[in-house]
């Protein structure tokens, strides 16, 4: 951390010996001023929709930034005031808000000292390439785009220098990673371009144009912050959803889900095979071995279950050993021949486990209990669902290892169908 501090310390210190040794405040001060005003407001505007990014521990943000511009018209000395005022702004704001970190303060000290050597790099740079390209067709936006990519590469240079010095980063590679991954052509060409104009405004003293061009990048970064905001609630609200509804073990859909899914199926009036399922003797598999070889059994019982399946055919875990499968769009033999063929696979494969320091194959069998009908013709899936449960009874009194059929609109219970 003390290394850390003195690299901010370092920064800071050298750009104010740039700013007030190598540079010079010769704009009228009112131009000056009135320049610094519209700056300030606006990046202090535009500072809460900045992105924060995160590489390990420690956090970032980053978003289009107007100080190329502000550099180049005020010089060092101009650029150094600027980017101390808004940044203590900015602090001052965090803090006031409670969203501060817990160094803000003297991370403030590198964002000044980085920014403004940054730019004052890009003035330099500027003062030299504009006489090269002066004469270039479009040659004051090609030296703008190369500006914004040198002050960018620089940028993450001192960006990447802190995260080494804090041990995030750890090679050259990673910092090439960082880079690549934290920037795209399309935000670089805004910045570019957003800046040059902002420059070719503030040389005339077009103040409205300047206001009016801030305002426009203010609503257009507003609004693709909003729709980029409601996407990613939506990705969470999503991703929270699929968690409660997924099996943590198993991954595959739980209870809750088969719930609500029975519920639309209520609505859709189709002919469906229920199948209730579960694991023979699985009591004696904990008991013979652990829980640990008993869940790595259910992960194998789910697996199996699910590889059978076609895409619009669902399966859940609707209790612990016990798995419900939904069969849609085929026939009742159809569904018959597919549920014998589960249970076959699952009689005829094994599933490997560690148990004492030795690998063991574990077979096991299953019982399971199918309930053909048509979707609220009579019967509920609610209901569906609790004959299929009492035919797996049946397939368990009969010796385990069975399926057991009914169809609705058979007056006689076939036991046992293949």
């Amino acid at each position: 951390m003390l290394k850390a501090r003195l690299y901010d310390f370092t920064l800071f210190f050298t750009a104010i010996a740039v700013a007030f040794g190598l540079g010079d405040l010769t704009l009228d001060k009112n131009v000056f001023f009135i320049a610094l005003f519209i700056y300030w407001l606006f990046s202090t505007l535009y500072n809460h929709l900045r992105i924060t990014a995160q590489n390990g521990t420690l956090k970032f943000d980053y978003g289009i930034s107007y100080s190329l511009s502000f550099g180049i018209f005020a010089g060092p000395i101009g650029l150094f005031i600027f980017e101390t005022i808004l940044r203590f702004t900015v602090y001052f704001s965090r803090k006031s808000s409670k969203t501060a970190d817990e160094d803000e303060f003297w991370d403030t000290f590198y964002n000044i000292g980085a920014h403004a050597l940054i730019y004052s790099i890009g003035y330099f740079l500027f003062q030299w390439g504009y006489q090269v390209f002066d004469k270039v067709p479009f040659g004051f936006w090609i030296l703008m785009c190369i500006l914004t990519v040198t002050t960018t590469l620089i940028s993450y240079t001192f960006l990447s220098m802190a995260f080494y010095i804090m041990g995030e980063i750890k090679n050259v590679q990673q910092a090439v990673r960082f880079f690549r991954e934290s920037n795209n052509w399309l935000d670089l060409g805004k910045t570019a371009f957003t800046n040059g104009l902002l420059l070719l405004l503030l040389t005339e003293q077009k103040w409205e144009m300047v206001v009016g061009l801030f305002i426009l990048n203010y609503l257009v970064s507003r609004s693709f912050h909003s729709k980029s905001q409601s996407i990613k609630n939506k990705i969470e609200r999503d991703k929270f959803e699929q968690m409660a509804y997924t099996d943590f073990l198993t991954r595959i859909p739980n209870r809750a889900y088969m719930d609500k899914k029975m519920s639309e199926l209520n609505q859709a009036g189709e002919t469906i095979g229920i199948v209730v399922a579960d694991i023979d003797k699985f009591k004696l598999i904990n008991d013979s071995y652990n829980h640990a070889v008993g869940d790595r059994v259910i992960q194998h019982f789910a697996n199996t279950l699910k590889s059978y399946l076609s895409e619009v055919d669902y399966v859940f875990r609707s209790g612990g050993e016990e798995f419900t499968m939904i069969l849609r769009n085929k026939s009742l033999r159809q569904t018959i021949d597919l549920v014998e063929k589960i249970r076959h696979g699952v009689e005829t494969s094994s599933v490997e486990v560690d148990y004492q320091s030795e690998k063991h194959n574990v077979t096991i069998t299953s019982s399971f209990g199918l309930y053909y009908f048509k979707v609220n013709e009579h019967t509920s899936m609610e209901k569906g669902y609790i004959y299929a449960d009492q035919l797996l009874l049946q397939s368990k009194e009969l010796g385990k290892n069975k399926v057991t059929v009914k169809d609705e609109h058979s007056r006689k219970v076939p036991v046992n169908a293949m």
